[in-house]
């Protein structure tokens, strides 16, 4: 086979793929091969470009016994550590003397690799989340058995703890299938019409005791004129519920929450409505800004957990306003409060 066609014939293939013959040098590179392993490869030792042992070790093994092998490739893109699968075969009667070559293709699984990595993180994340108060009503269980067994106001104490405790599996549970619905129903668009005023009143109407109790006041400001949006009724008043709770939680001793409407919103490039949620609170370091949407991410985990909170309301919001094709904005500074915007198309 002339240089010619194994150029053209690794021209055809859709993965980056190499050549590497008896002399061990690379005999032919694809584009996308250059793009991965650079230019000026063709011609050079292998072992100067692909300098991993696993991936050396198995060209090197491939070209000796002839047989399937497969390594893994790591680089890096310039944004994200990379992954490549990397396949090798044996091909006879090319390269040097008509000696044979190895066909290596890299097949780039990054993002599977990191969505095995999210899976396997989210069920450590779980499992912490429950482990911890299962301990806590294990360790009260013996307790109550033994030591405390006739002491009746450690068992009234006891028993208040656990009930907590057990309230607080119950609000991970219920937000785990709520994260789970949300996920499975994003691709669906809503077609309900939804008055965002009257929901944000009752939002407010709803949290007012919470708000008294932790000596918040709470403010709504709407246009007149209704402004409605196409929406899942439920899920937006998930949105704001969550969005109202936080602020009145961890913010200031104010929050204010203001609907506009725009005939066209950059964001979304169509007429949009917006609501912010605004606190007078501490403020969010801005290093956490970007990650305040992941699962179980907390900006302080000792006071979110603490209030209650189980690190899934905010990714839950995120999914929520993804199916209604909107935008979650967040702008905080230490010291200045907190503004979380939602835009929603019409």
């Amino acid at each position: 086979m002339t240089s010619d066609l194994i150029d053209g014939f690794l021209a055809a293939i859709p993965l980056p793929a190499v050549m590497v013959d008896q002399t061990e040098r690379f005999i032919a590179l694809n584009s996308g091969a250059e793009t991965l392993l650079g230019q000026g490869a063709k011609g050079r030792h292998f072992a100067t470009i692909l300098r991993q042992p696993s991936v050396a070790t198995a060209i090197e093994a491939c070209l000796r016994d002839r047989d399937n092998r497969t390594a893994r490739h790591l680089s890096n893109d310039g944004a994200q550590d990379t992954t490549f699968t990397v396949t090798l075969r044996y091909v006879p009667g090319i390269g040097a003397v008509s000696g044979g070559a190895v066909l290596a293709c890299f097949d780039d699984v990054t993002e599977r690799e990191q969505a095995s990595q999210m899976r396997r993180d989210f069920v450590a994340n779980v499992s912490h989340e429950l482990r911890t108060p299962l301990t806590a009503l294990i360790g009260f269980i013996e307790t109550l058995r033994g030591p405390a067994k006739d002491d009746a106001a450690a068992r009234d104490r006891f028993l208040t703890i656990m009930e907590g405790e057990a309230s607080r599996m119950n609000r991970l549970v219920g937000d785990l299938l709520s994260l789970n619905r949300v996920e499975s129903e994003e691709r669906v668009r809503p077609k309900q019409s939804v008055d965002l005023a009257a929901h944000l009143a009752s939002t407010l109407k709803t949290l007012a005791p919470v708000a008294e109790t932790r000596g918040v006041s709470m403010d709504l400001k709407a246009p007149q004129d209704s402004v409605t949006v196409t929406g899942d009724p439920d899920q937006l008043q998930q949105v704001f519920t969550n969005l109202v709770e936080n602020a009145v939680k961890y913010g200031g001793d104010q929050v204010r929450v203001e609907l506009s409407f725009t005939d066209r919103d950059p964001s979304v490039r169509a007429p949009a409505a917006r609501v912010q949620v605004i606190d007078n609170g501490p403020g969010i370091d801005p290093i956490h800004l970007p990650r305040l949407t992941e699962r179980f991410y907390r900006a302080d985990s000792h006071r979110s957990r603490g209030m209650g909170g189980t690190g899934l309301g905010l990714a839950i919001v995120k999914h929520i306003i993804n199916r209604h094709r909107g935008r979650l904005r967040v702008e905080s500074d230490l010291g200045q409060g907190t503004v979380f915007t939602v835009i929603l198309p019409k």
